[in-house]
């Protein structure tokens, strides 16, 4: 395959992607927190897209991936306008976002941002606010009190290198919350959850449920599935998931 495509958005970050040409609403995936597009699930993706005629977009947040910038650079802000710009220079039209993980909050961002370009939305094993739900509200006292005095602290990973968390992404992930204000999701829209995800509780796809406000609203829960969420009965539920709401969005 050929490398990626770049854009260059307007805070200068400059944004790897891969377009598949097909016919629309485009499906868009959104990775999860230091993943990239590469994984699993985006490739599965595109592959449906290329056998179906579809078009698919897959990219890398600024910091992650062929995308330019560190990682300990950005937040949750940073990538949300990432995300923003890509979709408003690679793609015209109505827009399927699957977001993973982070991607899953980026997802539904975006849907505040620019409500009328979504058509639907599936999320898999989503993280909306996990800078504050998760990582602040774990922290003890000696975790706040290094993430003050040094900028950051690094948190175990069982996908590799720890992850660095900075003093930026938990103040900025405050101005990002999207379970504390009205979320309104006016489309078809699927959460997919793993019950043996040890990363992103099922309580939080349930709270997103609850919380969010829309016609078509679904969560599935998954009997033993992980977080990565990337078996074959799982790609396979990701896949149908994205042909039901292109088909509800397109009756």
């Amino acid at each position: 395959m050929s490398g990626p495509d770049f854009i260059k958005t307007p805070k200068g970050r400059k944004i790897a992607y891969h377009k598949t040409e097909g016919i629309g609403p485009c499906v868009v995936f959104l990775g999860g927190l230091k993943s990239d597009m590469e994984g699993t699930k985006a490739i599965h993706l595109e592959d449906w897209a290329i056998a179906n005629g579809r078009s698919f977009l897959r990219f890398d947040y600024s910091g992650h991936g062929s995308s330019s910038g560190e990682f300990t650079d950005g937040c949750i802000g940073d990538w949300a306008e990432d995300t923003a710009a890509i979709l408003a220079e690679v793609i015209e039209g109505s827009l399927l976002l699957v977001g993973s993980s982070m991607g899953g909050w980026q997802s539904l961002l975006a849907a505040k941002r620019m409500p009328e370009r979504i058509m639907g939305l599936v999320t898999i094993a989503a993280a909306p606010d996990f800078t504050e739900d998760s990582m602040w509200a774990s922290f003890d006292e000696a975790q706040r009190a290094q993430l003050d005095a040094e900028g950051q602290v690094a948190l175990p990973s069982e996908y590799g290198e720890p992850y660095i968390i900075t003093k930026r992404m938990i103040e900025d992930g405050r101005e990002q919350l999207v379970l504390r204000t009205p979320l309104e999701l006016p489309f078809p829209t699927r959460f997919l959850q793993g019950t043996a995800d040890e990363d992103v509780d099922m309580s939080v796809a349930l709270r997103l449920l609850e919380h969010a406000n829309g016609s078509d609203l679904r969560l599935t829960l998954v009997d033993g599935a992980d977080h990565r969420f990337s078996d074959n009965d799982c790609l396979a539920l990701i896949e149908q998931s994205v042909e039901e709401v292109l088909r509800a969005g397109e009756s």
